[in-house]
């Protein structure tokens, strides 16, 4: 697949302003970001790529701070040793290791996740992954059913699995992101995932025990009712892709009028992950 690199250069930009701009580029279909002197990086297929979408973007959301871009293709075959020079490994609390399949084994960590670099979301490096580990890594997920919406590259499901849950359903939009889950589950020896294209309605009519979403705060909000249809009474629900200040209130409002209860939050970098509770 060809990928596009669009640049961002600014001299004023501040990092919030910048994590908000990611969101709003992600929205629009950039899947990886790089930090460079000066800016930022951000790639999306060429197919996907809408100019007048990304002038809007930035006529919109640009305020208060001066913004260059330039737009440049990928060769091809260059994509991987982009990632692979920027993909380090990263321990989460201490328990839970994330590695390529390049990076050097260690075994000593009681949970070690195989994560192929390809073109797809989801490594832990982002704040938001990284506390939706945690949530894994601090609850109980034994014999559970789970969902892990907007999958990515399974790592949350692959998690999940080692925590002990029988089934776990990946469900992405992107079918780079639905092969990458086959992939990188069959690297890490789990069996119990089935990856599915598609969004909200590819979970009509399912129940889970456990349902993980990843997101951004728009989808959220559009999906948090499917989310309670699909969910058992007692059920636990995991959210991120958000900000703490502009969006937690606002997702706890919809979650409690749909029928969750809100339980506590974690915050990185205003980054925020949340965790709800259907009631019984």
């Amino acid at each position: 697949m060809k990928y596009t690199a669009v640049t961002f250069t600014s001299s004023t930009i501040e990092d919030w302003q910048k994590d908000l701009l990611i969101s709003e580029l992600a929205e629009i279909g950039f899947d990886t970001f790089e930090d460079i002197d000066g800016g930022f990086e951000a790639y999306i297929p060429s197919a996907n790529l809408d100019v007048q979408a990304l002038e809007s973007l930035l006529l919109n959301e640009v305020q208060g701070f001066d913004l260059d871009y330039q737009v440049k293709d990928i060769v091809e075959e260059n994509w991987n040793k982009i990632w692979e020079s920027n993909f380090n490994p990263i321990l989460v609390d201490n328990t839970c290791y994330v590695r390529a399949t390049f990076h050097e084994d260690h075994p000593e960590y009681l949970y070690q996740i195989i994560i192929d670099p390809k073109m797809s979301f989801g490594t832990g490096h982002h704040q938001t992954t990284s506390m939706m580990l945690s949530f894994v890594l601090e609850n109980d997920f034994q014999d559970k059913d789970v969902l892990d919406m907007g999958c990515g590259t399974g790592i949350l499901a692959i998690l999940a699995a080692k925590r002990g849950a029988k089934q776990l359903l990946a469900v992405d939009y992107d079918p780079i992101c639905v092969d990458s889950v086959v992939e990188n589950a069959q690297l890490n020896s789990v069996t119990n995932i089935t990856a599915k294209l598609g969004s909200k309605e590819a979970i009509a009519g399912l129940e889970f025990d456990t349902i993980l979403a990843n997101i951004n705060r728009n989808i959220l909000l559009d999906q948090l009712d499917t989310y309670s249809a699909c969910l058992t009474n007692g059920g636990e629900l995991y959210l991120s892709g958000f900000y703490e200040a502009e969006d937690l209130d606002i997702l706890k409002q919809k979650a409690i009028s749909v029928g969750f209860q809100y339980v506590e939050n974690k915050v990185l970098d205003n980054w925020c992950a949340a965790k709800f509770t259907k009631a019984k």
